[in-house]
């Protein structure tokens, strides 16, 4: 799986966008690709296993183990 970050114009300055959802606004273009560089690097970064439950739509549970080194690749699209 692989996350795209891309560089855009938001709300009167710059910001990166994963998705539908905005950064923060930045002054300047170069603001916003450092900080999207930064988050990039942060989402590929290892940490720990743990077991994680949750529910899904229909309302029904799941138990399952998030390995802490299974990150996706990451990268800013300008």
């Amino acid at each position: 799986m692989a996350v795209h970050y891309h560089i855009v114009q938001h709300d009167g300055g710059w910001a990166y966008k994963l998705g539908d959802v905005f950064s923060e606004t930045f002054r300047t273009r170069e603001d916003a690709t450092r900080a999207a560089h930064a988050v990039a690097a942060e989402q590929m970064r290892p940490g720990e296993t743990h077991a994680i439950l949750y529910e899904d739509a229909d309302g029904k549970w799941h138990e399952e183990l998030a390995r802490g080194n299974d990150r996706p690749e990451a990268d800013v699209i300008e």
